[in-house]
């Protein structure tokens, strides 16, 4: 090996920055042990004890100090699945910036054009492309987007701007421009939010052009609080509002038209008065008493008074909204109200006729225009802070600028003489409706009052602070992992690495005595180097990615494996055991194989980076980092020590007692076989399509949307009970056992197209009210919901995802096997300057990918473990292909080297020859993976079982194909011809 010195010193400096790199992590994590002993669990005080010894120096290296921040930003970050926390997936509507640009253009090609954008768009396609695409189609040329009265407008004209003489083509850049401007504007509201919120590390990026922000909030708990505090666009508005006695007439005049129309389940108990008065005046008889054919009053909870029309059950908000908004039930308004714009306020808690704690909301009208425009915007806020009222309960106090001031005191004077009220609208949510008692306010201040909690109070002066968003963001997929389940995923990671790292260590001690020790010692220092990278490059650590870790310990000793076997061979045909060493790694012995099995490797490992996200992405990313460091430990490190054991002229025969004997003088007639292998793949495959086509698979929420809780009881529950008992409200619901008897994986569908705040929270409060009686009395709601340090019932992970986000998933999916497959055919066919071998790998890599396609639509719905088709699953068949490729290569390499040798024999013979002196390599190579594939799937815990089973299925599988499917392919390709002419070179030669 030349440059010895040269490759020792860069090992040796490369391990001290490693060390140097992953002394960070177990400062950091050292430090954070220390908050939580101090904090006594309480995530507020830990939190509070962080932020305290930020700037403090907390590392001394001696030539250098490191603060707690530093020290923090330097470590390998733990993924949600290993830390806890939430990750969400925004999505801005590009639709409500397109509506903003066009000044609400009533336009009807443009309307028609962003509704078919809504309804048409594909997976992947960004909703601008969409809409272009659809304006194309409506318009034909006779609309220009230029019209005045679409993006011409005066808000748009001037420099940069749009020009009614410019082509559609010159208006879409302007646009794509203008979208992207709102886009990075809402990226940093979110940013402002998320760094005044006080979570450590969190992460927030834009992903692609799609509109879309990524934010991880490591260690965040509090979910409801959280989803509000990122989907509130900080729309505020300051609206004058009727009172009940100017609308009463109109409300019963609706509820008695709704009985005309509306069909009740419930007969009417008694004869109701024609006034609204009546049915609302507090008497002797509760409301219920009076309940009857009363489509909208029966929905009233409680009677309103002064700007309250009413309070109604949030249940009930939607079917009211419906009532409000029919044209037939508007007519009823009288013209001086026909502009009237009903709200409903912020939920809060009352007392029910029987004293009962209930949530209520009240309903509200506000005086609307033919603009729909308030009469004074948030945009005159100049300041928000939280504070306390009069009554000592939280608040936020406002500061407006001078245009502001003017208004606000136009508008208190004028709600001052006419004994009115003036509503604060954030997002259309009225939060307070004050009246005016002293006269008009001057000096721009004031201050939104309300049933907040303290959080409430700041997270809506910091979202008034950050500003509002150019278009309302929608959680388009969210995951909330508890950080006890996080705890879990770390031990289950942990002791799966660790069996792995001594079985694996064991076998090459076992099967490759002392060279097995130098194998091992590479192996150890690749680990070193690959976790060091990961801290350089501020790598978030997941659970996929331990995964990955522990692939690669299987890996890391694939490129020995090859090197050894070639070398035992060279010592078999007489050679010294220094030309044994140099011949092995010699391009001649191992060196090919090894680049073109890690090439296929990589070309799929780069497809997965591309194409994957979140823990996906952690998967890859070690991956790749893990092939980089195992190739460089194992043709380099091991390197070292075998020169080093020449030079002390120890005796290295690279086998043991147990092993010498182990495939020596192996002949199986593997080409003899390919008829029944044939017949027994075709089977499979036939099988295998039957039952895709009426089987199918188990496609989880990432392929098909929905939403999914991992819940954990107290005690074992029937699945089927639960099932039936959610079914019931959600519609749909499917309930499964998810390790053990007492955690069930719940899926529904019920209104994952909302995207708003109150879907989220309705879907959790049904979850608890329908679940809370498998519990005992003391689990409340927050409890149930919210994250918590050693929590163990409840819902410890929840993910949502939305219909257009399962259709861009699904078509990556596609893209990303599909062209794995493609790059790793045209590789092989350049590597190898034959199609013929490239058809015979693609060959066995579809068939594998069928296989494991085919077992998992076989045995999904009896299998004790999940077997969901999700990102983590096409992870898996990325690897397949792979790792499939690696055995086929491993086989396609020697081929290639007998059939241009001297071997004697016809041309099956001299490929079969080929294959039986590969059996060493390729069952050791796969027995290291298979070995560690099952030590994760026993120890590696359920969240990855499905993952790691498809993997397993799949070595197994391929390891078979490239036996039996790869090379008879690759021999029945090959002509009479060249067969003919391989065999007299061959003759000639002997």
């Amino acid at each position: 090996m030349q440059n010895k010195g040269l490759i020792k010193f860069f090992a040796i400096l490369f391990a001290l920055v490693s060390i140097y790199q992953l002394s960070f992590t177990f400062v950091s994590n050292k430090i954070k042990d220390d908050a939580k002993a101090f904090s006594g669990g309480d995530p507020d005080k830990e939190l509070r004890y962080l932020d305290s010894i930020g700037k403090e120096k907390v590392f001394n290296l001696g030539f250098a100090d490191f603060t707690f921040d530093e020290v923090k930003d330097k470590q390998i970050n733990k993924g949600l699945d290993l830390e806890g926390g939430i990750n969400v997936i925004l999505q801005i509507s590009v639709k409500d910036i397109l509506k903003g640009l066009s000044n609400n253009s009533k336009n009807p090609v443009f309307n028609k054009s962003l509704a078919d954008a809504t309804a048409n768009q594909k997976g992947n396609q960004t909703y601008i492309d969409a809409f272009f695409e659809a304006f194309a189609a409506n318009s034909k040329g006779t609309v220009k987007l230029a019209s005045p009265d679409i993006f011409a407008n005066r808000s748009l004209q001037g420099e940069g701007g749009v020009d009614f003489q410019m082509s559609d083509a010159e208006v879409q850049k302007v646009i794509r421009r203008k979208v992207d401007e709102s886009v990075e504007s809402a990226f940093g509201v979110l940013r402002k939010r998320i760094d005044k919120f006080g979570v450590t590390q969190p992460n927030i990026q834009k992903l692609g052009e799609s509109g879309r922000i990524l934010v991880e909030l490591p260690g965040a708990k509090d979910v409801d609080r959280i989803k509000k505090l990122l989907q509130s666009t900080a729309q505020l508005e300051f609206w004058e509002t009727y009172k009940i006695d100017e609308l009463g007439n109109f409300l019963v005049a609706a509820n008695e038209a709704l009985k005309k129309t509306e069909v009740t389940k419930v007969e009417a108990k008694k004869t109701v008065k024609d006034s609204l008065s009546a049915l609302l005046t507090d008497t002797k008889d509760s409301l219920d008493s009076k309940k009857g054919n009363n489509p909208l009053f029966d929905k009233m909870v409680s009677q309103g008074g002064g700007p309250v029309l009413g309070l109604f059950a949030p249940k009930d908000t939607a079917v009211v909204n419906g009532y409000l908004k029919r044209a037939d039930i508007r007519v009823l308004l009288a013209p001086e109200f026909r502009y009237a714009k009903f709200v409903w306020g912020k939920a809060t808690q009352m007392k029910d006729a029987k004293d009962k704690s209930i949530e209520a909301v009240e309903l509200y009208a506000l005086r609307g225009n033919r603009d729909d425009v308030a009469a004074m915007s948030g945009g005159v806020v100049t300041g928000a802070n939280p504070s306390f009222d009069q009554l000592g309960k939280p608040s936020v106090s406002i500061e407006m600028n001078g245009q502001g001031a003017k208004i606000w005191e136009e508008l208190t004077g004028r709600a001052f003489t006419q004994k009115s009220n003036i509503a604060i609208v954030l997002d259309d949510i009225v939060y307070s409706a004050p009246g005016v008692s002293s006269g008009p306010i001057a000096g721009g201040r004031s201050e939104i009052s309300g049933s907040f909690t303290l959080d409430e109070s700041t997270d809506l002066a910091n979202v008034l602070r950050a500003g509002k968003l150019p278009a309302a963001a929608d959680i388009v997929q969210s995951e909330v992992v508890g950080p006890s389940l996080g705890q879990e995923a770390i031990d289950n990671g942990t002791t799966s690495a660790i069996v792995g790292l001594l079985i694996v260590s064991l076998w090459m001690m076992v099967y490759y005595g002392r060279a097995g020790w130098y194998a091992n010692v590479a192996l150890a220092v690749n680990l070193l180097f690959l976790f060091g990278i990961l801290a350089s490059l501020g790598a978030v650590l997941t659970l996929p990615g331990i995964a990955g870790i522990v692939l690669t310990m299987g890996t890391a000793v694939d490129a020995n494996i090859i090197i050894y076997e070639r070398a035992k061979e060279e010592l078999r045909a007489g050679k010294t055991l220094e030309e044994a060493i140099k011949t092995s790694y010699s391009w001649r012995g191992a060196m090919s194989s090894i680049t073109d099995a890690n090439v296929t490797h990589i070309l799929t490992g780069a497809v997965l980076f591309i194409f994957g996200s979140g823990p996906i992405k952690g998967f890859a990313t070690t991956l790749l980092i893990g092939i980089a460091t195992s190739l460089f430990t194992s043709i380099f490190i091991a390197r070292i020590f075998l020169d080093r054991n020449l030079r002390s002229k120890n005796d290295l025969t690279f086998v043991t007692k147990f092993s010498e004997k182990i495939f020596n003088n192996f002949n199986f007639d593997f080409l003899g076989m390919k008829k029944w292998t044939y017949m027994f793949s075709a089977v499979v495959v036939v099988v295998s399509v039957v039952s895709l086509a009426t089987n199918g698979l188990d496609q989880g929420v990432d392929f098909v949307g929905g939403r999914t809780f991992q819940i954990r009881f107290e005690k074992s529950v029937d699945p089927e009970v639960v099932k039936d008992e959610l079914t019931k409200v959600f519609g749909s619901a499917e309930a499964k056992v998810f390790g053990n008897d007492n955690q069930l994986k719940v899926t529904t569908k019920y209104k994952v197209q909302e995207h708003g705040i109150q879907a989220d929270e309705e879907v959790n409060k049904l979850l608890f009210e329908n679940l809370k009686h498998h519990y005992s009395a003391g689990l409340t709601y927050d409890k149930f919901v919210n994250a918590y340090d050693g929590k163990n019932v409840g819902i410890l992970q929840a993910s949502k995802v939305g219909p257009t986000v399962a259709e861009d998933i699904k078509t990556n999916a596609y893209w990303a096997v599909l062209g794995a497959m493609l790059l790793v055919f045209l590789y092989l066919m350049v590597s190898f300057r034959k199609w013929q071998y490239s058809l015979g790998a693609i060959t066995a890599v579809a068939h594998d990918v069928i296989f494991v396609l085919g077992i998992y639509s076989l045995c999904y719905k009896f299998m004790p473990f999940g077997m969901e088709i999700d990102q983590h699953f096409i992870a898996a068949i990325l690897t397949v292909i792979g790792y499939s490729m690696n055995d086929t290569v491993i086989v396609f390499d020697r081929v290639r080297e007998f059939l241009a040798g001297k071997t004697k024999g016809n041309f099956s013979e001299i490929v079969n020859q080929s294959i039986n002196t590969t059996m060493s390599r390729t069952i050791n190579t796969s027995l290291t993976m298979i070995v560690v594939l099952l030590i994760m799937f026993v120890f590696g815990g359920e969240s990855i079982r499905g993952f790691i089973f498809a993997m397993l299925v799949g070595i197994v599988v391929g390891t078979y194909s490239s036996l039996f499917i790869a090379t008879p392919v690759l021999v029945d390709t090959i002509s009479r011809e060249d067969k003919t002419t391989v065999e007299k070179q061959h003759e000639a030669a002997a």
